[in-house]
């Protein structure tokens, strides 16, 4: 059996007292809030890093664990690029640890129209150094031998993988060492702010003085802003993922066409999942935010599938409360790891497609499915900014990316919380791009 992903059944690993003051709090204990408070506390900082649940219960335990910048968003594969960097100087052991590979991934076209969109991002992307490259047909048969049916490709050798169950927990042991105080099973219920700034944080445990906090919540995000009276266009899909037992190697790498993805796994199997299907529960959220997102809509129709309403506890459902008093038990606490149920017959389907992708393999057997709530914001962009609340940084809405852009988004987490310029140009990832007037751009991303 292969690994799964981490759940409340397990007991928490960090479970220490909470200090009295930090300097930050980081509020979320997936891979992004991770990696911005091991920068933080590389540079000297005092930082504790809260999670409601355990360290990678969510999206960043239940991805693919992709490390791609192939396809990105233009805006985004700057800072893409320098996250490829610094995945790739962790230590040797550290990397082999969490199964880190640069074997490469690649989009695979069934139709010439499919390879003129992939040229006309990498026209775009060029300039930036990447190392993407077109492959004729003839050259993604011999990358994919014992499959046909695509007409070319798109491939980005320096693209990599690692192993999203291990990876979090690993590298918190590391950024422990390093100072960061983690304290799981510790939701943060909100804010106590001194003259219009933040003075603390109210966790479950008690209270813990600062004047700086970073929001990294994933799917939990806009819930917890909108307690504040701030607003964000947040929702989230549920995406189902697969794992093959132990296979022979067919291929290295990960791949995906406009039906399924996969990807070879440490432990000898492959990731299995949709390319192009996603569920989306209906909530209040959905109306409040249905005109941002109706040009994501349209442009994603077909691949969006309707359902009326979130299980009981999740963060857009309709009966979850958006206002609470500090003292009393909050969302976070009545849900502590969003584990929502995988789609068995949209895997199963994908079951087949594979069969008749890869004949001579047939259908594999399955030896563990999930999913994961994906958070998304309407241009699928990130935030990573200041928000409207003094001394409270916001880090979410990856869309799916947050797994592998995450070293780079915790660096600028550290600048930013420095009062420094980041290395990077953040302007398409601002909180402010979101207000009435100021328009979206549109998308790059494949």
């Amino acid at each position: 059996m292969t690994d799964v992903p981490i759940t409340v059944a397990g007991h928490p690993a960090y479970t220490g007292s909470l200090p009295e003051a930090v300097d930050v709090a980081v509020i979320g204990g997936g891979i992004i809030g991770l990696m911005g408070a091991w920068a933080l506390a590389a540079e000297g900082k005092r930082v504790l890093l809260c999670e409601k649940g355990r360290l990678a219960g969510e999206q960043s335990g239940r991805n693919w664990g992709w490390i791609r910048q192939q396809g990105r968003d233009i805006a985004e594969l700057p800072i893409m690029m320098e996250a490829i960097r610094l995945w790739a100087d962790l230590p040797d052991a550290l990397r082999a640890a969490i199964g880190f590979r640069q074997q490469g991934i690649t989009y695979l076209a069934r139709t010439e129209a499919r390879m003129d969109a992939f040229a006309r991002w990498l026209a775009l992307a060029r300039p930036y150094g990447i190392d993407t490259r077109l492959l004729s047909r003839r050259e993604t048969e011999a990358l994919l031998p014992n499959a046909a049916g695509w007409v070319g490709a798109l491939h980005t050798p320096s693209d990599a993988v690692a192993e999203p169950f291990v990876t979090v927990p690993v590298l918190a042991r590391v950024a422990a060492e390093a100072g960061v105080i983690i304290r799981e099973g510790c939701a943060v219920r909100g804010l106590e702010t001194s003259g219009g700034c933040l003075s603390a944080i109210v966790t479950e445990a008690g209270i813990v003085r600062c004047t700086q906090a970073v929001l990294a919540g994933g799917a939990w995000s806009a819930l917890f802003l909108r307690s504040h009276g701030v607003d964000l266009p947040q929702l989230s899909v549920l995406s189902s993922v697969s794992a093959t037992p132990p296979l022979p190697e067919f291929f290295g790498g990960a791949a995906c066409d406009d039906r399924f993805a996969i990807g070879r796994r440490a432990d000898g199997g492959y990731t299995l999942a949709p390319w192009s299907f996603h569920e989306f529960f209906i909530g209040p959220d959905a109306f409040r935010n249905l005109q941002a997102f109706l040009p994501q809509i349209r442009a994603d129709l077909s691949s969006t599938h309707f359902r009326p309403a979130a299980p009981k506890g999740y963060p857009d459902a309709w009966g979850t409360p958006r206002r609470w008093r500090l003292t009393d038990e909050t969302p976070f606490e009545r849900c502590r790891i969003l584990n929502p149920r995988p789609n068995k017959a949209e895997l199963a389907r994908l079951r087949t497609r594979f069969a008749k992708t890869f004949p001579k393999i047939g259908k594999p057997e399955i030896a563990a499915t999930w999913a994961g709530m994906i958070d998304v914001l309407p241009d699928a962009l990130p935030v990573i900014d200041h928000t409207p609340l003094p001394g409270l940084i916001i880090a979410t809405g990856m869309s799916g990316h947050g797994f592998g852009i995450a070293p780079a988004i915790g660096k600028a987490i550290a600048d930013i919380a420095q009062g420094r310029i980041p290395s990077q140009d953040l302007t398409a990832f601002r909180y402010e791009r979101f207000r009435k007037g100021t328009g979206l751009g549109q998308s790059s991303a494949l």
